[in-house]
Protein backbone atom coordinates (compact mmCIF):
# COMPACT_ATOMS: atom_id res chain seq x y z
CA UNK A 1 0.00 0.00 0.00
CA UNK A 2 1.74 3.28 -0.96
CA UNK A 3 0.84 6.08 0.68
CA UNK A 4 1.08 9.51 1.44
CA UNK A 5 1.79 11.42 4.81
CA UNK A 6 0.71 15.21 5.09
CA UNK A 7 2.14 16.58 8.20
CA UNK A 8 5.15 14.42 10.21
CA UNK A 9 4.16 16.24 13.54
CA UNK A 10 3.71 14.01 17.16
CA UNK A 11 1.15 12.03 14.73
CA UNK A 12 2.95 11.37 11.96
CA UNK A 13 6.33 9.95 13.77
CA UNK A 14 4.42 8.31 15.81
CA UNK A 15 2.63 6.41 12.92
CA UNK A 16 5.89 6.08 11.25
CA UNK A 17 7.13 4.14 14.22
CA UNK A 18 4.36 1.68 14.17
CA UNK A 19 4.63 1.02 10.95
CA UNK A 20 8.29 0.54 11.40
CA UNK A 21 7.26 -1.58 14.99
CA UNK A 22 4.56 -3.93 13.32
CA UNK A 23 5.64 -4.67 9.71
CA UNK A 24 5.99 -8.18 9.82
CA UNK A 25 2.97 -8.80 11.70
CA UNK A 26 0.49 -6.37 9.58
CA UNK A 27 1.51 -8.18 6.61
CA UNK A 28 1.26 -11.51 8.04
CA UNK A 29 -2.04 -10.97 9.79
CA UNK A 30 -4.18 -8.48 7.31
CA UNK A 31 -1.39 -8.81 4.13
CA UNK A 32 -0.45 -5.08 4.73
CA UNK A 33 2.61 -3.55 3.80
CA UNK A 34 3.23 0.24 4.43
CA UNK A 35 4.92 1.98 1.74
CA UNK A 36 5.54 5.92 2.68
CA UNK A 37 6.43 7.48 -0.92
CA UNK A 38 5.91 10.81 0.04
CA UNK A 39 5.54 13.09 3.29
CA UNK A 40 5.86 16.58 4.10
CA UNK A 41 5.36 19.12 6.63
CA UNK A 42 5.37 22.79 6.94
CA UNK A 43 8.99 23.25 6.05
CA UNK A 44 10.11 20.75 3.99
CA UNK A 45 9.00 16.90 1.96
CA UNK A 46 10.47 14.04 1.08
CA UNK A 47 9.37 11.52 -1.66
CA UNK A 48 10.92 8.21 -3.58
CA UNK A 49 8.14 5.64 -5.47
CA UNK A 50 9.81 2.87 -3.88
CA UNK A 51 9.16 4.07 -0.11
CA UNK A 52 11.30 5.91 2.09
CA UNK A 53 13.50 5.28 5.45
CA UNK A 54 11.26 5.45 8.31
CA UNK A 55 13.61 5.22 10.86
CA UNK A 56 15.94 7.53 8.74
CA UNK A 57 13.22 10.03 8.51
CA UNK A 58 12.38 10.19 11.73
CA UNK A 59 16.11 11.21 12.73
CA UNK A 60 15.67 13.88 9.98
CA UNK A 61 12.55 15.27 11.44
CA UNK A 62 13.80 15.06 15.22
CA UNK A 63 17.68 16.66 13.78
CA UNK A 64 16.68 19.45 11.24
CA UNK A 65 12.98 19.80 12.72
CA UNK A 66 11.54 18.94 9.08
CA UNK A 67 11.23 15.69 6.65
CA UNK A 68 12.80 18.49 3.90
CA UNK A 69 16.55 17.33 5.33
CA UNK A 70 15.58 13.38 4.15
CA UNK A 71 17.56 14.24 1.08
CA UNK A 72 20.77 11.18 0.75
CA UNK A 73 19.88 8.17 -2.15
CA UNK A 74 17.60 7.94 -4.84
CA UNK A 75 14.72 9.97 -2.73
CA UNK A 76 13.66 13.44 -4.16
CA UNK A 77 13.78 15.47 -1.39
CA UNK A 78 13.05 19.65 -1.67
CA UNK A 79 15.12 21.46 0.47
CA UNK A 80 13.69 23.41 3.77
CA UNK A 81 13.73 26.80 1.92
CA UNK A 82 11.50 25.97 -0.83
CA UNK A 83 8.40 24.38 1.44
CA UNK A 84 6.29 22.16 -0.68
CA UNK A 85 2.67 22.76 -1.46
CA UNK A 86 0.52 19.62 -0.51
CA UNK A 87 -2.27 19.57 -3.73
CA UNK A 88 1.61 19.67 -5.80
CA UNK A 89 2.82 16.59 -4.00
CA UNK A 90 -0.64 14.85 -3.97
CA UNK A 91 -0.69 15.45 -8.03
CA UNK A 92 2.42 14.31 -8.49
CA UNK A 93 2.65 10.54 -6.86
CA UNK A 94 1.36 7.38 -7.30
CA UNK A 95 -0.24 6.30 -4.24
CA UNK A 96 -3.22 4.30 -3.00
CA UNK A 97 -3.68 6.34 0.28
CA UNK A 98 -3.55 9.67 1.38
CA UNK A 99 -3.12 10.01 5.35
CA UNK A 100 -4.11 13.55 6.63
CA UNK A 101 -2.40 14.85 10.06
CA UNK A 102 -1.87 18.23 9.54
CA UNK A 103 -3.58 21.12 12.16
CA UNK A 104 -7.01 21.79 12.39
CA UNK A 105 -8.90 24.70 11.32
CA UNK A 106 -12.42 25.55 12.08
CA UNK A 107 -12.20 28.71 10.14
CA UNK A 108 -11.46 27.24 6.34
CA UNK A 109 -10.18 23.75 6.96
CA UNK A 110 -7.07 24.30 5.05
CA UNK A 111 -4.83 22.98 4.46
CA UNK A 112 -6.10 20.23 5.05
CA UNK A 113 -9.36 20.44 2.99
CA UNK A 114 -7.36 20.91 -0.29
CA UNK A 115 -5.36 17.90 0.48
CA UNK A 116 -8.19 15.68 1.02
CA UNK A 117 -10.18 16.92 -2.26
CA UNK A 118 -7.05 16.64 -4.29
CA UNK A 119 -6.36 12.93 -3.16
CA UNK A 120 -10.08 12.11 -3.74
CA UNK A 121 -10.00 13.45 -7.16
CA UNK A 122 -6.69 11.46 -8.68
CA UNK A 123 -8.50 8.52 -6.73
CA UNK A 124 -6.87 8.32 -3.53
CA UNK A 125 -8.50 6.71 -0.43
CA UNK A 126 -7.98 8.98 2.67
CA UNK A 127 -7.84 8.43 6.20
CA UNK A 128 -7.77 11.43 8.21
CA UNK A 129 -7.44 13.10 11.85
CA UNK A 130 -7.58 16.46 11.13
CA UNK A 131 -11.01 17.30 11.84
CA UNK A 132 -11.38 20.37 10.44
CA UNK A 133 -12.65 19.85 6.89
CA UNK A 134 -15.12 16.67 8.58
CA UNK A 135 -16.31 18.76 10.76
CA UNK A 136 -17.57 22.23 8.22
CA UNK A 137 -18.10 19.72 5.02
CA UNK A 138 -18.57 16.16 5.97
CA UNK A 139 -21.44 15.80 3.83
CA UNK A 140 -19.72 17.32 1.03
CA UNK A 141 -16.19 15.11 1.43
CA UNK A 142 -18.64 12.27 1.79
CA UNK A 143 -20.41 12.46 -1.19
CA UNK A 144 -17.02 13.35 -3.38
CA UNK A 145 -15.64 10.15 -2.09
CA UNK A 146 -18.42 8.03 -3.33
CA UNK A 147 -18.24 10.15 -6.85
CA UNK A 148 -15.07 9.42 -6.82
CA UNK A 149 -15.17 5.67 -5.85
CA UNK A 150 -12.90 5.95 -2.74
CA UNK A 151 -12.83 5.38 0.67
CA UNK A 152 -12.96 8.21 3.47
CA UNK A 153 -11.92 6.95 6.72
CA UNK A 154 -11.33 9.30 10.32
CA UNK A 155 -11.51 6.75 13.52
CA UNK A 156 -9.00 9.19 14.91
CA UNK A 157 -10.63 12.52 15.33
CA UNK A 158 -13.12 10.94 17.82
CA UNK A 159 -11.90 9.15 20.78
CA UNK A 160 -8.14 9.44 19.84
CA UNK A 161 -7.24 5.21 19.35
CA UNK A 162 -10.61 4.66 21.24
CA UNK A 163 -13.05 3.10 18.98
CA UNK A 164 -15.85 5.33 19.47
CA UNK A 165 -16.74 5.81 15.91
CA UNK A 166 -16.08 1.81 14.78
CA UNK A 167 -18.73 1.29 17.55
CA UNK A 168 -21.29 3.10 16.97
CA UNK A 169 -21.38 1.82 13.45
CA UNK A 170 -20.55 -1.82 14.03
CA UNK A 171 -20.82 -2.56 17.28
CA UNK A 172 -24.51 -1.53 17.38
CA UNK A 173 -25.08 -2.59 13.60
CA UNK A 174 -29.20 -3.19 12.99
CA UNK A 175 -29.97 -1.13 16.06
CA UNK A 176 -31.06 2.83 15.27
CA UNK A 177 -29.42 4.99 17.59
CA UNK A 178 -31.55 7.26 19.27
CA UNK A 179 -29.26 9.29 21.13
CA UNK A 180 -25.90 9.77 22.10
CA UNK A 181 -24.02 12.06 25.03
CA UNK A 182 -20.79 12.21 26.63
CA UNK A 183 -17.40 13.74 27.44
CA UNK A 184 -15.30 13.96 24.01
CA UNK A 185 -12.23 16.77 25.25
CA UNK A 186 -10.27 15.12 27.72
CA UNK A 187 -8.36 18.71 28.63
CA UNK A 188 -11.29 20.22 29.67
CA UNK A 189 -12.79 17.25 31.50
CA UNK A 190 -9.00 17.49 33.18
CA UNK A 191 -9.49 20.63 34.62
CA UNK A 192 -12.98 20.44 35.80
CA UNK A 193 -11.98 17.47 37.74
CA UNK A 194 -8.72 19.29 39.17
CA UNK A 195 -11.98 21.34 40.36
CA UNK A 196 -14.00 18.65 41.63
CA UNK A 197 -11.43 16.60 43.29
CA UNK A 198 -8.48 18.65 43.70
CA UNK A 199 -10.23 22.08 45.09
CA UNK A 200 -8.39 24.05 42.38
CA UNK A 201 -9.65 27.37 41.20
CA UNK A 202 -10.55 27.28 37.48
CA UNK A 203 -7.30 29.62 37.03
CA UNK A 204 -5.46 27.02 38.64
CA UNK A 205 -6.76 23.67 37.16
CA UNK A 206 -5.87 25.49 33.87
CA UNK A 207 -2.51 26.25 34.67
CA UNK A 208 -2.08 22.63 35.63
CA UNK A 209 -3.16 21.47 32.55
CA UNK A 210 -0.99 23.65 30.21
CA UNK A 211 2.08 22.75 32.08
CA UNK A 212 0.82 19.33 31.23
CA UNK A 213 0.89 20.02 27.71
CA UNK A 214 -2.90 19.06 27.52
CA UNK A 215 -4.14 22.30 26.26
CA UNK A 216 -4.14 23.35 22.61
CA UNK A 217 -2.13 26.31 21.20
CA UNK A 218 -5.18 27.93 20.75
CA UNK A 219 -6.80 27.21 24.09
CA UNK A 220 -10.67 28.30 22.75
CA UNK A 221 -10.64 25.29 20.81
CA UNK A 222 -10.91 23.39 23.87
CA UNK A 223 -12.20 26.08 26.40
CA UNK A 224 -14.87 27.05 24.50
CA UNK A 225 -15.54 24.02 23.33
CA UNK A 226 -14.79 24.20 19.78
CA UNK A 227 -13.03 20.73 19.51
CA UNK A 228 -15.83 18.66 21.24
CA UNK A 229 -18.19 20.20 18.49
CA UNK A 230 -16.45 18.97 15.86
CA UNK A 231 -16.47 15.73 17.34
CA UNK A 232 -20.16 16.33 18.00
CA UNK A 233 -20.62 16.78 14.36
CA UNK A 234 -18.52 13.93 13.22
CA UNK A 235 -20.32 11.83 15.23
CA UNK A 236 -23.62 12.66 14.25
CA UNK A 237 -22.98 12.45 10.25
CA UNK A 238 -21.44 9.12 10.88
CA UNK A 239 -22.98 6.79 13.59
CA UNK A 240 -26.81 8.75 12.95
CA UNK A 241 -26.56 9.11 9.02
CA UNK A 242 -27.25 13.02 9.75
CA UNK A 243 -25.55 16.12 7.12
CA UNK A 244 -24.95 18.30 9.94
CA UNK A 245 -21.53 21.29 10.51
CA UNK A 246 -20.45 23.11 13.16
CA UNK A 247 -22.53 25.99 12.46
CA UNK A 248 -25.49 23.59 13.79
CA UNK A 249 -24.15 22.91 17.11
CA UNK A 250 -25.34 24.98 20.29
CA UNK A 251 -21.92 25.80 22.10
CA UNK A 252 -21.18 27.09 25.52
CA UNK A 253 -17.59 26.36 26.95
CA UNK A 254 -16.16 26.26 30.56
CA UNK A 255 -14.10 29.43 31.12
CA UNK A 256 -18.01 30.19 32.74
CA UNK A 257 -17.59 27.26 35.17
CA UNK A 258 -17.15 28.29 39.00
CA UNK A 259 -15.70 26.93 42.05
CA UNK A 260 -19.52 27.47 43.45
CA UNK A 261 -20.57 25.69 40.43
CA UNK A 262 -18.72 22.95 41.52
CA UNK A 263 -19.84 22.70 45.18
CA UNK A 264 -23.62 23.24 43.96
CA UNK A 265 -23.33 19.90 41.55
CA UNK A 266 -21.43 18.15 44.39
CA UNK A 267 -24.45 18.67 46.89
CA UNK A 268 -26.47 16.51 44.54
CA UNK A 269 -23.74 13.87 44.29
CA UNK A 270 -23.23 14.97 40.10
CA UNK A 271 -19.66 16.57 39.11
CA UNK A 272 -19.48 19.49 36.33
CA UNK A 273 -18.64 17.93 32.75
CA UNK A 274 -18.35 19.45 29.39
CA UNK A 275 -20.42 17.79 27.65
CA UNK A 276 -21.91 16.71 24.10
CA UNK A 277 -25.06 15.65 23.19
CA UNK A 278 -27.66 15.02 19.90
CA UNK A 279 -31.33 13.71 19.55
CA UNK A 280 -32.00 12.00 16.43
CA UNK A 281 -34.54 14.45 15.69
CA UNK A 282 -31.06 16.41 14.75
CA UNK A 283 -32.18 19.67 16.14
CA UNK A 284 -30.42 19.54 19.03
CA UNK A 285 -26.54 19.25 18.58
CA UNK A 286 -24.93 20.97 22.09
CA UNK A 287 -22.19 21.17 24.03
CA UNK A 288 -22.01 22.89 26.97
CA UNK A 289 -21.61 22.22 30.84
CA UNK A 290 -23.89 20.18 32.70
CA UNK A 291 -24.28 18.35 36.10
CA UNK A 292 -23.69 14.18 35.64
CA UNK A 293 -24.43 12.02 38.35
CA UNK A 294 -21.51 10.41 39.86
CA UNK A 295 -22.96 7.16 39.11
CA UNK A 296 -23.42 7.94 35.76
CA UNK A 297 -21.21 5.78 33.80
CA UNK A 298 -20.10 8.69 31.77
CA UNK A 299 -18.99 10.69 34.62
CA UNK A 300 -15.03 9.58 33.96
CA UNK A 301 -12.63 11.74 35.35
CA UNK A 302 -8.85 13.24 34.08
CA UNK A 303 -8.49 13.05 30.51
CA UNK A 304 -11.15 10.17 29.51
CA UNK A 305 -13.24 10.00 26.80
CA UNK A 306 -16.65 8.74 27.41
CA UNK A 307 -19.89 8.28 25.19
CA UNK A 308 -23.02 6.45 26.20
CA UNK A 309 -25.37 5.71 23.20
CA UNK A 310 -28.86 5.09 23.62
CA UNK A 311 -30.82 2.73 20.75
CA UNK A 312 -34.15 1.67 20.30
CA UNK A 313 -33.76 -2.24 21.49
CA UNK A 314 -30.37 -2.13 23.50
CA UNK A 315 -30.83 0.60 25.63
CA UNK A 316 -27.72 2.47 26.50
CA UNK A 317 -24.46 1.66 26.09
CA UNK A 318 -20.95 3.45 26.85
CA UNK A 319 -17.28 3.24 25.94
CA UNK A 320 -14.70 4.89 27.72
CA UNK A 321 -11.24 5.43 26.74
CA UNK A 322 -8.02 7.77 26.49
CA UNK A 323 -8.93 10.53 23.69
CA UNK A 324 -6.25 11.50 22.69
CA UNK A 325 -1.64 11.13 22.48
CA UNK A 326 0.50 10.63 19.36
CA UNK A 327 0.53 6.43 19.66
CA UNK A 328 -3.26 5.98 20.16
CA UNK A 329 -3.96 8.19 17.46
CA UNK A 330 -1.73 6.55 14.82
CA UNK A 331 -3.37 3.24 16.27
CA UNK A 332 -6.39 4.63 14.95
CA UNK A 333 -5.02 5.06 11.80
CA UNK A 334 -3.96 1.74 11.42
CA UNK A 335 -7.71 0.54 12.04
CA UNK A 336 -8.90 2.32 8.74
CA UNK A 337 -5.52 1.27 6.68
CA UNK A 338 -6.39 -2.23 7.44
CA UNK A 339 -10.20 -1.14 6.88
CA UNK A 340 -9.13 0.27 3.40
CA UNK A 341 -6.81 -2.53 2.85
CA UNK A 342 -9.90 -5.20 3.35
CA UNK A 343 -12.01 -3.36 0.75
CA UNK A 344 -8.89 -3.09 -1.96
CA UNK A 345 -8.86 -6.63 -1.71
CA UNK A 346 -12.30 -7.64 -2.65
CA UNK A 347 -11.97 -5.34 -5.86
CA UNK A 348 -9.01 -7.21 -7.17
Amino acid sequence: MRIILCGFGVVGRSLAKLFESRSDDLYARYGLKPRVVGVFDSRGAASDPSGLDLERLVASKARRGTVGAYGGGDAAARAASDPPRGPQMIDELDADVLVETTSSSYVDAEPGMSHITAAMRRGMHVVSVNKGPLALALPSLTELAAYNRVLLRFSGTVGGGTPVLDYARNGLRGERITSFAGILNGTTNYILTGMADGGQSYAAALRDARGRGYVEADESLDLDGVDAAAKLVILANWAMGMKVTLPDVSRTGIRGVSARDIRRAASKKCAVKLVASCESSGRDLAVGPRDVALDDPVCVNGTLNAVSFTSEHSGTQTIIGKGAGGTETASSILRDLIDIRKEMSREQ
